[in-house]
């Protein structure tokens, strides 16, 4: 549900510190926008390199974008978490599913007062989503939220219009995340909807490899639109399975991000599926693409816990054929062609 915390002039004008924990592509794009209004601190892991975006004032991973002189950065973990343990202080981790818990392990004995989360996906081997991960690593102690949506980070990094969705079960910390966040090119809403908010901005990605796929083979514009759309079927039969709300899923994180995803030429995850239209192999799409795309570890998870529910995935099922056991993409489209027919809203 789409709540509405105090986004008055008033409520924004609050300086705040922010730490971005992780300075990938989206992590350093969120910091840039930040750093105009906020006291903004980005941390990396490895020294080496945080030392060389200092020296040549970008990242390599956002080649050409200029890194605002007021950003800080840092390699100091504890340092960094210090910068955010203020009363008004947000923490952001910006890393992949997979380096949520390690990350959160770091932060066990640490003082935060909250904690959101920029991943998108199921964990690998769990099946959990990033707020399941956070309660099982750090109990009831912290407020957390996922902040989602529809967004590239070098249109981020370019200064374009972005909306984003913050969800969380903490009111407070939704009416934070809004008054820090909303303003100059970010646009930015709040919801409750915690499992659907994060399982639209998890499945979409397996969904931009289907399109992908599709695209790459010449397959035309009907066949993607149809692709998006039964998709978003997938996506809300998943969802609202484990608990999230239909209304969620028509929004910003369900519709807004599988559109993004699935027909933006920046998306990692469609750009796997145009490699596997082509006959490359998996680990060549990826290593040429240096970066994470999150739809490849997220098609096995998708399929196993839509297996266990007894949730109808065929387009997942599909995808992790073609990542996994070895099928062709024309195998593909055949097996979704060839299914029988039913009602739309089935």
């Amino acid at each position: 549900m789409q709540v509405s915390p105090d986004t008055s002039p008033a409520a924004r004008a609050l300086p705040r510190k922010i730490t971005i924990l992780g300075a990938g592509a989206w992590g350093t794009a969120v910091a840039m926008a930040l750093a105009a209004r906020h006291d903004v601190l980005l941390w990396g892991r490895n020294a080496d390199a945080m030392a060389a975006m200092a020296a040549s004032g970008e990242n390599s991973y956002l080649p050409g974008f200029a890194l605002p002189p007021q950003l800080r950065l840092s390699a100091d973990f504890d340092a960094a978490v210090a910068h955010a343990s203020g009363e008004h202080a947000l923490l952001i981790a910006a890393c992949p599913v997979a380096g949520l818990r390690p990350m959160l392990q770091q932060l066990k004995d640490q003082a935060i007062p909250n904690l959101v989360w920029l991943c998108k996906g199921f964990e690998g081997g769990t099946g959990l989503l990033p707020h399941q991960i956070v309660q099982e690593v750090l109990g009831d102690t912290v407020a957390g939220g996922a902040l989602s949506g529809p967004s590239f980070a070098q249109e981020v990094a370019r200064g374009l219009p972005c909306a984003l969705t913050i969800a969380s079960h903490s009111a407070p910390l939704r009416a934070a995340v809004v008054s820090a966040l909303h303003g100059g090119h970010f646009r930015v809403y709040a919801s409750d909807d915690l499992v659907g908010v994060e399982v639209g901005g998890a499945v979409k990605n397996v969904l931009a490899i289907a399109t992908g796929v599709a695209d790459g083979l010449g397959l035309g514009l009907n066949a993607r639109a149809a692709l998006i759309t039964r998709g978003l079927a997938e996506i809300t039969r998943l969802g609202t399975a484990l608990g999230g709300q239909t209304e969620t899923f028509m929004g910003l994180t369900g519709m807004g991000d599988l559109i993004l995803t699935c027909t933006g030429d920046l998306s990692r995850n469609r750009r796997v599926g145009l490699g596997l239209a082509q006959g490359k192999a998996l680990a060549a799409i990826v290593a040429e693409l240096g970066h994470v795309a999150e739809g490849v570890p997220c098609a096995k998870a998708v399929r196993e816990l839509a297996r266990r529910m007894g949730v109808e995935m065929p387009i997942t099922n599909a995808v992790a054929g073609v990542l996994f056991d070895g099928d062709l993409p024309q195998v593909m489209v055949q097996q979704l062609l060839a299914r029988d027919p039913r009602a739309e809203a089935a």
